[in-house]
């Protein structure tokens, strides 16, 4: 469901009185409820080149768990989540902070996280269409001559990378990599559901005019070792989006996605290293937009 325009200012940064805040990734600050639990809360702000940048983007954050949580619900029937369904009230008890929380925070299962991002690619673009370029092949996998930028691959690729900390940047390794750090069996079992979560979800979303280009998935593990869809979901954070009535090969298509802030961050005199450039207000309007629009097409 698609939330209003809030008249609430944007959320950078929460400090939340009743709980103990015990991480702070690059969007999402995390509270500790009890051994079982947490409180995940989808701040609007926004990454690039693994860098935060200074300035919230307005709704963003809204928009990202909304999706989120359309997503969980619709692959369901593929894997398990860590959603508990428990409402915020039940742990939040200050109403100020209960109106910023308003459909950013979700109260989710604590649990083993696998040390992986699951990077699974449709098109040749971003890192994948440099690697091609170099190599003819995407992660070590060998592709046939003549790709061009922008096309469908022939196959979905798996293309896992490591978890970097935070200021770090995510490494793109082998399959074999992979295997070496959480095991064959546990790496084949988090390739497979990958795969099926996005081509599931890419038909999806060609029915409603986007085409997911690529995305990443972090998963986590239950007792017993069964996968739990973790983090966010198909997300433009997490995901590029085309509009898929203006794709075609050969260019970086438009898109829903912050890859129209790493476009404008390209034109600057920036080294990609922290502290990232305030961004100009036109900017910011318009990808607050381009989020509320992919929230629009794909839950409406």
């Amino acid at each position: 469901m698609l939330p209003a325009a809030t008249a609430t200012p944007p959320v950078h940064t929460t400090n939340l009185r009743g709980l103990k805040k015990i991480h702070s990734g690059k969007v999402r600050d995390i509270y500790e409820i009890d051994a079982e639990s947490m409180l995940i809360v989808t701040t609007d702000r926004l990454s690039a080149f693994d860098v935060v940048l200074p300035d919230p983007i307005p709704d963003k954050g809204r928009v990202l768990n909304s999706i989120s949580n359309f997503w969980f619900e619709k692959t369901r029937h593929i894997v398990p989540n860590h959603l508990t369904g428990r409402k915020l009230e039940e742990v939040v008890r200050d109403s100020d902070e209960l109106a910023m929380l308003a459909d950013r925070a979700v109260i989710v299962k604590k649990l083993k996280t696998v040390p992986l991002e699951a990077v699974v690619r449709g098109y040749v673009i971003g890192s994948g269409w440099k690697d091609y370029q170099k190599t003819g092949a995407i992660s070590g996998i060998k592709l046939p001559p003549g790709l061009k930028q922008a096309a469908r691959l022939p196959q979905t690729l798996f293309t896992p990378s490591t978890k970097a900390a935070m200021g770090e940047h995510d490494e793109t390794i082998s399959f074999e990599q992979a295997s070496a750090i959480v095991g064959a069996e546990l790496a084949a079992r988090v390739r497979d559901t990958a795969i099926r979560i996005y081509e599931f979800a890419a038909e999806h979303a060609r029915h409603r005019g986007i085409i997911i280009a690529d995305t990443k998935f972090e998963f986590a593990q239950n007792a017993d070792g069964s996968l739990v869809l973790i983090d966010e979901v198909l997300t433009p954070d997490s995901s590029r989006f085309w509009p898929a009535d203006t794709w075609k090969e050969g260019i970086s298509p438009p898109s829903f996605d912050k890859q129209f802030v790493r476009d404008y961050l390209e034109t600057l005199d920036w080294n990609k290293q922290a502290p990232g450039p305030k961004l100009p207000a036109d900017i910011i309007s318009k990808t607050s937009s381009n989020y509320r629009e992919a929230l629009k097409r794909l839950t409406a």
